[in-house]
């Protein structure tokens, strides 16, 4: 199952991923909740396209049928290019463009043909050179783009000849943005940028520069035992033991690929305990979030599949506490076979004190699922009306005109987006195109977020606007023709103004995974786009956005060294060394098995800032406190005041962050308050003069806060410049 079809390239550029020739031939079997049934559907649809395109190849006559001859080599490479077989992949584009040069002077079409083939050829070259160098031999700055010296690479053939059939098919479509932007990157493996780009496809090096420079944050995950190499997966951190430490928990869309689980020992070294954990039974995975379903204080795993491809089930992975998780879906009444899905979130929408969940899925009635509070759950999705068809991609609640009772967002892609406001009796009413928040028409990612520290949810909705190299305009100072992303800034009132202009977000962005966290500890939210998408053509950065006190955003991609090239997917922002900021952990890779890539971390530099931890305990309200508010009170050194708030939050697209909250504070020296609001019972508890830079546990009720003894964990060079850790007291 395809997306629904953006506008094309000029003449039709194909993506070349054999995305969806491979799932043209797959047959869903009569089981389909078992796992690995799924993987066979794979399998299969794979050796059968191979097969019949094998067969196809030895019945036709290139001087006969020259068309359909150069189709069909050409179906064959893609195929190739899927498994990642790119030596076989060349030599037969290059077949089909040997029939194409043969024949073009007999139709237009003929020699249209050739000149994908070129585009074809200068992609499996350049991809070839990719793996070669970035994929094979990799270290921190490979695919960081702008590609720096240490990112060039030493097997130069395939950029060289990628640069070849670049400028051939160039001399053909001169306008083509996309191979005009691989043109350039191109050449920047090589370090002949620009210096030996042709000036009339020339992006110059000032577009690539940011503005501002906060450090580089540099990809220890290598030396951390961290770089999975995984296609288009999730990623969750979070502490799924209760030991203090924050753990790694990944999945891949491959259906044939378990999940990852990766335990934070506290030592300075992660142990990898995906088959003690049970988790390597899970195959397959687009999509997981971290709940607290049934309120016993250990975080489970909801995992989404099937999105953008065929019905999958999805599972409910109970924590059980000592290091295992059990697949509790049919028994909790979650068991679906009808539905792909992408995105989940968890929120208690009727504050009855248990964690319901609202499960978008794509050309079939999306679902909210009632918590019982006895493990299982009600399918109240018509009752609530909720139950709209959309191609949904993302989910988020947040309650946003602040009458105690979480409302819901749901970004879909091709057409309107929803906002159901809660109306507390069980039931929500859409009100998106009353509330003017409806857009963009290509939605991805979304979460409610308070970016300007009012008090106030706002909402933000990545576009996911591809076609014709869309991203390569902001390069080259063209105005954009596709979706931009959105920031609604919360008005008051139940009321929501568009400030995506005048905050510097009117940009189209393929986002595909995407989230939120303070890079600075200035207490204001930057967020993080992973961007890409299933094709081989669209090879863009991944683009950082620092938050100007709440006023405008600017992109730092390339000074902060996130900018990775790779298609970006489960973003989390975390403090995993406990040292008071938070990194940024990643999940690369495509959607082909030839398109996988190693997870990264980005280790924040540091930036002489203060902040505060603070995990929440419910009691009346559910466990893991989601719906909760904070508010918290500052004085600086000059007596100068701010205030900071935060809402815990389900996670959202492809990443998800931990539940407990990391809050800048700035150059402020003192906490003069910590207000607490729980969802379901309504307490308010205040916490006066709270020192700075300290990891804390407030529960429901709670007269006093408790002081929570974290050990710090920092970073250690060692030989060939990768790192290592080791803690101090």
């Amino acid at each position: 199952m395809q997306p629904p079809p953006q506008s094309k390239d000029a003449i039709g550029l194909p993506d070349f991923s054999g995305f969806g020739l491979i799932d043209g031939f797959a047959k869903l079997p009569s089981e389909r909740t078992k796992l690995e049934s799924l993987c066979e559907i794979r399998r299969t649809s794979l050796d059968e396209a191979t097969r019949t395109v094998e067969m196809a190849l030895q019945l036709v006559s290139e001087s006969a049928d020259p068309a359909k001859a150069i189709r069909l080599h050409n179906a064959s490479a893609t195929v190739y290019l899927f498994k990642g077989d790119t030596t076989n992949a060349i030599a037969q584009f290059e077949q089909a463009l040997r029939i194409g040069e043969a024949h073009s002077t007999e139709s237009k079409n003929l020699a249209a043909m050739m000149t994908i083939d070129l585009a074809a050829l200068g992609i499996a070259h350049m991809r070839r050179g990719e793996v070669e160098n970035c994929v094979t031999n990799r270290n921190a700055d490979v695919c960081i783009f702008p590609l720096t010296a240490a990112a060039r690479h030493s097997l130069r053939s395939g950029s060289e000849r990628a640069i070849e059939y670049f400028k051939r098919y160039l001399e053909r479509e001169p306008s083509s943005l996309e191979v005009r932007w691989l043109l350039n990157l191109t050449y920047q493996t090589l370090g002949e940028y620009p210096d030996k780009v042709p000036k009339a496809y020339l992006i110059p090096p000032a577009a690539f520069e940011s503005k501002e420079n906060i450090g580089r944050f540099v990809d220890i995950a290598p030396s951390l035992g961290l770089d999975t190499v995984d296609a288009a997966g999730a990623s969750i951190v979070d502490d799924f033991d209760n030991d203090g430490f924050l753990d790694v928990v990944e999945t891949s869309f491959d259906p044939c690929q378990p999940m990852h689980a990766f335990r934070n020992i506290g030592d300075g070294t992660f142990s990898d305990v995906t088959t003690r954990s049970q988790l390597a039974e899970q195959l397959g995975g687009i999509n997981a979030v971290q709940t607290d379903y049934n309120n016993d204080g250990w975080l489970d795993i909801f995992v989404m599949r099937g999105g953008w491809e065929w019905p999958m089930r999805n599972s409910l992975l109970r924590n059980n506490g000592n290091g295992t998780f059990s697949d509790v879906t049919r028994e909790a009444g979650l068991l679906s076979i009808d539905h792909p899905t992408h995105s989940a979130a968890w929120a208690d929408f009727d504050n009855d004190g248990w964690l319901d969940v609202f499960i978008g899925h794509e050309r079939t009635p999306s679902q909210l699922f009632r918590n019982k509070g006895d493990g299982t759950f009600e399918d109240v999705s018509a009752r609530a009306r909720v139950n709209q068809v959309a191609f949904t991609k993302g989910v988020t609640w947040g309650d946003y005109d602040d009458d105690g009772y979480p409302d819901l967002y749901v970004s879909n892609y091709g057409t309107e987006n929803f906002l159901y406001h809660n109306r507390r009796d069980g039931t929500f009413e859409e009100v998106a195109a009353q509330l003017g928040v409806a857009q963009p028409q290509w939605s991805f990612p979304t979460w409610f977020w308070d970016y300007d520290n009012d008090g106030k949810l706002d909402l933000f909705v990545s576009s996911y606007f591809f076609s014709n190299g869309e991203w390569v305009r902001p390069y080259l100072g063209l105005a954009r023709e596709g979706d931009s992303m959105k920031l609604y800034r919360n008005s008051g009132n139940g009321k929501f103004a568009d400030v995506t202009k005048e905050t510097g977000l009117d940009r189209s962005v393929a986002a595909m995974g995407a989230n939120f966290g303070d890079l600075d500890n200035d207490g204001f939210l930057d967020f993080y786009l992973g961007t890409g998408a299933p094709t081989y053509t669209a090879l863009m950065p991944n683009l950082m956005f620092r938050n100007q006190s709440g006023k405008s955003f600017v992109e730092i991609s390339s000074s902060t060294g996130t900018g990775h090239l790779q298609k970006g997917h489960g973003v989390s922002f975390a403090d995993l060394d406990n040292d008071g900021d938070e990194d940024i952990f990643e999940n690369l890779g495509g959607a082909v098995p030839g398109d996988k890539y190693n997870s990264v971390l980005f280790s924040n530099p540091g930036h002489g800032n203060n902040w505060i931890s603070i995990k929440l305990v419910g009691s009346k309200s559910n466990r893991a406190a989601i719906g909760a508010k904070i508010k918290v009170t500052l004085k600086g050194p000059g007596g100068e005041t701010g205030i900071r708030y935060r809402e815990v939050s389900s996670g959202g697209s492809f990443g998800s962050s931990p539940l407990m909250q990391h809050i800048g504070i700035g150059k402020a020296t003192r906490i003069t308050s910590i207000e607490v609001t729980c969802p379901t019972s309504g307490t308010r508890q205040e916490f006066n003069n709270v020192q700075p830079n300290q990891f804390i546990e407030i529960k429901e009720f709670a007269k006093g806060y408790e002081k929570r003894r974290i050990r710090r964990i920092t970073w250690k060079p060692v030989d060939g410049g990768h790192r290592h850790m080791h803690t101090t007291p």
